[in-house]
């Protein structure tokens, strides 16, 4: 008895590490599902709106999971510290405290797919202290959308705006730890650090300028016409409107969304790659964007190959 118990103990404890695996292209078929990673409560991009999943990046999944012709998995992600997390725990490890169980064995969780994945090649091949690539378990690809770092203001409070010196005078407010927070509270040596009002998102910080906490909301460019296009209809006229003054010194202001896959499963980029391909070219990607209220830009991947 003692020898089947800790035998017993054995099976479940490597149970326990070992991961899901994301499937390759023919299994995905074979079992007729695909499961692609969103994140949770990200309007305009991924949310739950009671039990119906709606957002841009929803819309874009099942759009995948209809052109490999079958039935589609939605992988809700919570973000983790960073974004090599994220890819650790839902792409190609999975979160210890993610398990489902599978042949009586509790194992982790993981998406084939992982969607609004920075596209850019110096974050793809980064190394740690000792000088090993930290994602090279990772393939990035299908860059899907351009985004950039813009500004929302309250024309009831901000008038005439031509420089970010207005918030010398007026408060703004930013998602906590984001760019935009880094960059205003540093910006002109720490002068608008009082100004900058943080809350824990950009959607807080939306619906606080709705409320007149603050002047004005700087986040990324589609969130910000999403969110514009509702304060508008409860102001019942165009009060917030989007204001492209410069940014000195900000590092990235324009950065493109893609997707990740485990790297061992190329064949299955290619497909999904394909099914993106023919939704930017035919215009359908833009589409998607119109019933979220945003404005849909084109990477340069796609710019590049439309131009030849």
């Amino acid at each position: 008895m003692k020898v089947s118990i800790n035998a017993l103990l054995t099976v479940l404890l490597l149970g326990i590490q070992l991961p899901v695996q994301a499937l390759s292209l023919e299994d995905i078929q074979d079992n007729g599902e695909i499961s692609v990673a969103v994140y949770r409560d990200f309007p305009p991009y991924s949310w739950l709106d009671g039990d119906e999943a709606k957002g841009f990046d929803v819309d874009i999944a099942r759009e995948l999971a209809s052109g490999l012709g079958v039935k589609l998995h939605l992988h809700w992600m919570i973000p983790d510290e960073n974004l090599d997390d994220d890819l650790r725990n839902h792409v190609w490890k999975g979160h210890y405290l993610a398990r489902i169980e599978d042949e009586a064995m509790l194992r982790r969780e993981v998406a084939d797919v992982m969607l609004r994945v920075p596209y850019d090649r110096e974050f793809a091949f980064k190394v740690d202290p000792d000088g090993l690539v930290i994602n090279d378990l990772v393939h990035f690809f299908a860059p899907y959308q351009r985004e950039r770092w813009e500004l929302l203001i309250d024309t009831d409070k901000v008038e005439d705006i031509q420089n970010l010196a207005y918030f010398n005078y007026e408060k703004v407010g930013v998602e906590i730890d984001t760019l935009p927070d880094f960059y205003l509270v540093g910006a002109f040596r720490g002068m608008l650090r009082k100004n900058v009002v943080h809350y824990t998102t950009t959607v807080d910080a939306l619906n606080g300028m709705g409320a007149g906490e603050v002047g004005a909301v700087m986040g990324m460019k589609s969130q910000l016409e999403w969110g514009m296009q509702a304060l508008n209809e409860k102001a019942g006229r165009e009060r917030f409107v989007l204001a492209d003054i410069p940014m000195p010194n900000l590092t990235k202001r324009f950065w493109e969304v893609g997707m990740a896959v485990k790297d061992d499963h190329r064949g299955l980029a290619y497909a999904l790659e394909d099914v993106i391909t023919q939704l930017v070219t035919s215009g359908e990607m833009a589409r998607i964007a119109e019933r979220y209220h945003f404005e849909f830009l084109k990477t340069d991947f796609y710019r590049v190959m439309e131009s030849q």
